[in-house]
């Protein structure tokens, strides 16, 4: 992302409205894009956790989508973090212990439901 302080340099220092124009969308098209760069990287975490979830539980794609909402919406912990840490697990880190509990909770609800 440009540095506020570069944008606002890069805006004054342009001789005509047009320019100013041209080089604010500049600036804006820069945030989108860093901004869609930073929703593939999180969902590639989303998706990796969603399938450990499948591997743990052993449940369908959406079922463990649903639970890792649940786990992130209890937690009140953004689900990108939620997945962050349980992929991290891979790498020999302990899942926070919020997020390990209301895993286990959600994991619970989610066989307790498979049983009725």
């Amino acid at each position: 992302m440009t540095p506020p302080r570069e944008e606002q340099r890069l805006l004054t220092a342009v001789p005509s409205a047009g320019d100013a124009a041209l080089l604010a969308e500049i600036v804006e098209l820069r945030t989108r894009n860093e901004q869609l760069g930073q929703a593939l990287a999180s969902r590639a975490v989303i998706d990796q956790a969603r399938g450990m979830v499948m591997a743990l539980a052993p449940c369908s794609s959406e079922r463990a989508w649903d639970l890792l909402v649940d786990v992130s919406q209890h937690c009140n912990i953004k689900l990108r973090d939620v997945a962050a840490a349980l992929v991290a697990t891979t790498k020999d880190q302990t899942l926070p212990e919020p997020i390990q509990g209301e895993l286990r909770r959600a994991l619970r609800r989610l066989h307790a439901a498979d049983r009725r």
